[in-house]
């Protein structure tokens, strides 16, 4: 089966989109700077970025625990690379719900056993790239499919289950992204430090040139400035964007759960992937005209 014309994923996040938005902010702020006459070299001043860069990741490493700190590299890899939840991938995840569902009406609920115990040897899985090598849709996958094929769940208590394990997933996430956003409220915070520090050391030259002084002062300014940037130019937009790629990735598995409580059902291969359909979002969802063509 095969889907006409191209799939994008949808939020392309791919890194020249953040580079791209990054160099706007970056250009906005010192073409501005500029304008007004001033100098880019007054805004350069390595012991700045390294005073509140430094104490911004070492209060990161503090407040998170390492499993914090792996989803919070995961999701910032995922803003980089674009997600893994576009539309690619949930019109992989149907027709992979769709085929266990044949197999199913087919064959009963007993024949999803060897694909459930054995996934890396499962020809319908392999034959969807975007779900076979994808190890967090397969362990989801496959323990859901485990919990009916003895056939004796009830569908309420399944998707409640089911909802269980996505609100874990949701809290994980949720936990790397306020990590990101608790980062970013704290770097104006060490753009103060910076600028205090600042102010020490131009205490310590008050006997000397005006120039000199001046100096001092304006890269003590310059430690507010870059914590404020920081902040509200980059880390909490990249907090943000994580935001949403996991509401784009929760929406796929409360999709693929709906399938396989359809499955469950005993629902009939095409009303299985109708009813994902409906909960995936707009803009990963494949039109009426693609479903047909897909599904028949």
């Amino acid at each position: 089966m095969k889907l006409a014309g191209p799939i994008w994923p949808s939020y392309p996040g791919t890194i020249v989109v953040v580079i791209i938005g990054g160099i706007i902010v970056l250009s906005a702020v010192v073409v501005g700077f500029t304008m007004a006459g001033g100098k880019i070299g007054a805004l350069i001043h390595i012991s700045e970025f390294i005073t509140i860069g430094g104490a911004a990741f070492g209060a990161l490493i503090i407040m998170s625990p390492p499993k914090v700190m792996k989803d919070l590299i995961r999701g910032i890899l995922q803003v980089l690379k674009g997600s893994s939840y576009g539309k690619a991938t949930c019109v992989q995840m149907l027709q992979v719900m769709y085929a266990f569902a044949r197999l199913v009406r087919q064959n009963g609920l007993l024949a999803l056993d060897s694909h459930v115990t054995n996934p890396d040897q499962s020809e319908i899985l392999q034959q969807y790239p975007r779900i076979y090598n994808n190890h967090h849709i397969r362990h989801f996958l496959c323990d859901s499919l485990s919990l009916i094929i003895d056939g004796t769940v009830e569908s309420n208590q399944l998707r409640k289950w089911l909802e269980e394990e996505i609100q874990v997933l949701e809290r994980e996430h949720h936990a790397a992204v306020m990590t990101m956003l608790r980062t970013a409220d704290s770097l104006p915070g060490f753009g103060i430090v910076a600028a205090v520090l600042g102010i020490v050391v131009t205490m310590q030259a008050i006997g000397g040139p005006v120039e000199t002084i001046g100096y001092k002062v304006g890269a003590a300014l310059v430690g507010t400035f870059l914590g404020i940037l920081m902040a509200y130019g980059f880390f909490a937009p990249v907090g943000a964007r994580m935001e949403a790629l996991g509401e784009q990735e929760l929406l796929f598995f409360r999709a693929l759960s709906e399938a396989i409580v359809a499955i469950n059902d005993g629902s009939s291969p095409k009303d299985v992937v109708v009813r994902a359909r409906r909960i995936i979002g707009t803009d990963c969802r494949p039109t009426q005209s693609e479903m047909k063509e897909l599904f028949g």
